[in-house]
């Protein structure tokens, strides 16, 4: 069943125009200088056949929980996904929200120099001066409504991605309610949630989740809540 995405609110900038672009799984919500929704589903359009023609072609590529080597023919969004996949040690299609996110967003950057993409809680941004994002857990948790991240200042562009045992419709073999990193890229982040999640099973485990995450090349931050505890690393500022 769709969950209205009430945590947008949490993402939207006041000084910067949003918008949604939606096609079949893919639900962008974008915030840039100017109202750029053509532009930004044109993207969506091309990136999307370029996932679902190298699908077709490998089908491992979609089901597998490991990751794969690319194929001399793979586009440039499967070549990201399957390189942050390599890093995290999990499946290529753990990055898919990431990557739809950064791509899209850098497409975009030629129109606006201050962009941010959001895709279910998977985010790309490029901007000028720190923004700062709600945390979501659920409904259940105590942090949901109550913490945040400041994200510093990036004109290279930075990921920030969640994952959730508890909530989220992603596979997960974990049960953090919230595993968010700040890495180089949307789907290095995207990836590694995955992963550091999957270790997660219990509030006991977040350190060792924690060292998941930090243990891997171009990862900035890690922030872990399970129940009523949580745990930190790097480039965590809460407010």
């Amino acid at each position: 069943m769709y969950r209205p995405r009430t945590y947008r609110y949490d993402v939207k900038s006041t000084d910067l125009v949003s918008f949604e672009v939606i096609e079949k799984e893919t639900d962008l919500f974008i915030s840039a200088e100017k109202d750029l929704t053509q532009k930004a589903h044109s993207a969506v359009l091309n990136y999307r056949r370029d996932l679902e023609g190298y699908m077709k072609r490998e089908p491992r590529f979609y089901s597998s929980l490991e990751p794969l080597e690319a194929k001399d023919n793979a586009p440039k969004i499967v070549r990201s996904m399957i390189e942050s996949s390599y890093k995290a040690g999990v499946g290529p299609m753990a990055a898919v929200a990431g990557a739809m996110a950064e791509s899209v967003g850098r497409d975009l950057v030629q129109y606006s120099t201050e962009i941010i993409v959001e895709n279910g809680g998977d985010i790309f941004i490029r901007s000028a001066r720190p923004r700062t994002f709600g945390v979501y857990a659920g409904e259940r948790s105590p942090f949901t409504g109550k913490l945040a991240i400041e994200v510093g200042s990036s004109l290279e562009g930075i990921g920030v991605c969640t994952s959730s045992g508890t909530i989220s419709h992603s596979l997960s073999f974990g049960k953090a309610d919230a595993v968010l990193i700040i890495a180089k890229s949307a789907p290095l982040a995207d990836a590694v949630a995955t992963a550091a999640g999957n270790a997660v099973k219990s509030p006991d485990d977040i350190e060792h989740g924690i060292e998941v995450a930090r243990s891997v090349e171009g990862v900035r931050g890690v922030l872990i809540l399970v129940g009523d505890k949580m745990g930190s690393w790097g480039e965590i500022k809460l407010v």
